[in-house]
């Protein structure tokens, strides 16, 4: 993400001072061309080629309008960019994530070279330090690219040039405060993007461990359990679902203690972040059809996300004690693979029979939750997870599931998701639904059929849930192949990472509102 971008801060008083001939322009206007008045003192000897401009264009400032001159009169750039910014058309994104969208369109309107933008709003009050901060954010977020096994890159992508941007502000200091504490989660959603892009026969579950052991290098302690050390923990549900690689399963547990433990009970209780870790996914005996097989590289989209939040929350020194953990696994099919039929023992001593081995995801889930909430004994547990295709029907790719035995952590996420635009959609759980997984040989069986496929999941994910506050995250339509945006043309989106950031910090990081 950084490799063909520079970013620097500078001030706002000195306009588009020095030497511009070669260099973009970007300035934002209200109605009629209406700029602030230090944008309109750098711009106005290029005045009379706007207005024509705009004139031949149906230029009015309105938002999502986008004014773009080449050489324009009288103003010695090489271009001119400006984007509308009055009232909306219902077109534009929410108010929250509007400066971090206005980013992207940013950077995907620059060509290379040198850049200057003029952050000045029209007819209001200066941008803030932290909208600011949203518009570098979402540049910087567009810019991303995962391009390292191409071995020639096209010259005609929009982030394979060298991009120099400077950012005019009227608060410098302020911005780079703001930009130092907003690093750490920009690299956040990068890791898990690599991490979902990257090709399975290079990420297998031990690739995955080394890369999360790298965080120690920020502070987190990292810990590494092997099959050997789950088997002696009886995790049969999670190791079921690896035998039939030659590739050994792991569980990852990782802590970012950002706090001390204190006298109240209820304070010296972590928090817990679990992810699904499958790293490649052929279903199995259950196996796939091959049309689009190759996909299922990323359902560990899940971990990948709980990896880059913990790199998130290190790197800005979170006041939070935080448990990251994620069972990494690959789903194959072999003489030595886990069968429809089979009925395994899960850590918590519950037994589940196997219907679909394609079904995979809860059954790691399921010793990973248990042990986080045995040992740990966290205030809440979330987990992750690209679980079921039935949440892409139910809820398309612009809502993430969420599944939750407690209301007000469902409005907490829901809110951070508002902020974000990583948005949530409360769906419903019940003794109904649990029914479906009743098993006439063993506990449970691991699915429900195909009504309520998504609903089923959650159920059996919550007979791991001992009172413990918990939600579970459905990203299967949003962390992977997920619709390009104004932020994301990768492949892999790294969602969750910004919105599990936001919870922590509105609501459970010291110094932060009261939950």
């Amino acid at each position: 993400m950084k490799d063909n971008l520079k970013i620097e801060i500078a001030s706002l008083k000195n306009g588009a001072a020095g030497d511009a001939a070669d260099a973009t322009l970007v300035a934002f206007c209200g109605p009629e061309l209406s700029f602030g008045p230090i944008t309109a003192k750098a711009l106005q000897p290029g005045a009379a080629a706007m207005a024509i401009a705009a004139k031949v264009a149906h230029f009015t400032g309105k938002a999502g309008q986008v004014l773009d001159m080449l050489a324009p009169t009288g103003l010695g750039c090489a271009r001119l960019i400006v984007f509308g910014q009055g009232d909306k058309d219902g077109k534009e994104a929410p108010a929250p994530t509007r400066h971090l969208h206005l980013g992207g369109k940013i950077r995907a309107r620059l060509s290379g070279g040198e850049s200057r933008i003029l952050c000045e709003a029209p007819g209001a009050p200066a941008w803030a330090a932290e909208a600011i901060c949203d518009m570098v954010t979402g540049l910087q977020l567009r810019d991303y690219k995962f391009n390292r096994y191409k071995s020639k890159k096209a010259d005609d992508t929009e982030n394979n040039h060298q991009n120099d941007v400077t950012f005019l502000v009227a608060d410098a200091a302020a911005v780079k405060k703001a930009l130092a504490r907003q690093a750490g989660l920009t690299e956040g959603v990068a890791l898990a993007r690599d991490l979902v892009n990257e090709p399975p026969n290079v990420l297998f579950p031990e690739e995955f461990a080394k890369r999360a052991k790298e965080l120690t290098a920020l502070g987190v302690e990292v810990e590494v359990l092997g099959e050997k050390d789950m088997a002696k923990l009886g995790m049969g549900a999670l190791l079921a679902v690896g035998q039939g690689s030659k590739r050994d399963s792991q569980m990852v547990i990782m802590r970012w203690r950002g706090v001390k433990s204190g006298k109240d009970k209820d304070a010296a209780k972590p928090i817990a972040f679990i992810g699904k870790g499958v790293v490649f996914d052929t279903g199995g005996i259950s196996i796939k059809p091959a049309a689009g097989m190759e996909d299922m590289k990323g359902d560990m989209g899940g971990a990948a996300c709980v990896v880059g939040l913990m790199h998130a929350l290190a790197s800005r020194k979170a006041k939070v004690d935080v448990i990251g953990a994620i069972g990494i696994v690959e789903n194959m099919p072999d003489g030595n693979a886990y069968r429809p039929g089979d009925i395994v023992k899960s850590m918590s001593g519950q037994t589940i029979e196997v219907i679909n081995t394609d079904a995979e995801g809860r059954l790691v889930l399921a010793d990973v939750l248990w042990y986080v909430q045995d040992r740990f004994k966290p205030a809440f547990m979330i987990n992750l997870a690209t679980l079921t295709g039935a949440i892409i029907v139910a809820l398309g790719q612009d809502h993430a599931g969420l599944f939750s035995n407690n209301d007000a952590l469902s409005a907490q996420l829901a809110s951070a998701g508002q902020a974000t635009g990583e948005s949530v959609w409360r769906m419903p759980m019940g003794p109904g639904y649990d029914k479906l997984i009743d098993s006439k040989f063993a506990d449970m069986k691991n699915t429900g059929g195909r009504h309520g496929g998504s609903i089923t999941a959650a159920q059996f994910l919550q007979r791991f849930i001992n009172g413990t506050p918990w939600a579970h995250l459905d990203i299967a339509g949003t962390a992977m192949g997920s619709p390009q945006n104004d932020i994301n043309q990768s492949w892999g989106s790294g969602w969750g990472v910004r919105l599990l950031d936001r919870l922590v910090a509105d609501y459970y990081e010291t110094g932060s509102k009261p939950a």
